[in-house]
Formats: structure tokens, C-alpha cells, sequence
């Protein structure tokens, strides 16, 4: 059995680094916590990094995109949406109510799939 004590960061399958960087960097503005031009990792709040990878740099193909969201919990769907829209970026349908939290769908320059995200109904313990 091993400890598992947090995640520390989701790789993110990219084609072209720089249009990536221009998109994560600037478009969702998130911040750049290390690496360089070629090995960029991106801050998600206080606990994770997404880590963007181009799989040719290490020997492998670019398969497909990832297409399970990764959750970016943001303060208000609707206002990120809007936000993001204003960018050009596209989404997926309308804003998700699942009757415990709200979900907007999009995805990345290489279709990887991300969701914007609120819980607004307390957790049940």
C-alpha cells in the first residue's frame, strides 16, 4: 500500500506549445509556476498544476485529446463563460444546472476537454 498525499499536476496533451501557452497563459490566465517554453506548468488553484506536454518530446505520439473534463472551479459559470466567449472561445451547449452545481463544456486549442465548474448545494456528510 502507498500514501497517495495530493495530486500535484494533470498532463495535458498539446500539438503546439506556443498556441497552448497563448491559450492557458492569457486566454484562461492562469499562472505560469515553473518550467520553460518547452515544459510550461500552470497553477489550478491551491493544490494542483496542469502540466502541458507535447508527447513528441518524450518519444511518443499525440493519440487524441484527453476527453474527460478537467473541472476549473471558478466563482461563476456564467460570468467565466461570458468572459471566455468574449475571447473567442467556444462552449458546448448551454450552462449545466445538475441541480447541485453548475458546468459550461470547451475545450482547448487541441480538444482537450475542460468545464468550467460551481458547487452551490453543500456537500452531505
Amino acid at each position: 500500500m502507498i500514501t497517495v498525499e495530493r495530486t500535484d499536476f494533470v498532463s495535458v496533451p498539446v500539438t503546439d506549445m506556443a498556441r497552448s501557452k497563448q491559450f492557458y497563459g492569457e486566454t484562461l490566465g492562469l499562472p505560469l509556476v515553473s518550467g520553460d517554453d518547452a515544459w510550461p506548468e500552470y497553477q489550478l488553484g491551491e493544490n494542483v498544476s496542469l502540466y502541458l506536454i507535447d508527447p513528441t518530446n518524450v518519444g511518443q505520439p499525440f493519440t487524441a485529446p484527453h476527453s474527460s473534463s478537467i473541472a476549473l472551479r471558478v466563482p461563476d459559470v456564467a460570468e467565466a463563460r461570458a468572459a471566455l466567449e468574449a475571447q473567442g472561445v467556444e462552449f458546448g451547449g448551454d450552462i449545466f444546472d445538475t441541480g447541485v452545481c453548475h458546468m459550461a463544456f470547451f475545450s482547448d486549442p487541441d480538444g482537450n476537454a475542460l468545464m468550467l465548474h460551481r458547487r452551490y448545494a453543500p456537500r452531505e456528510d
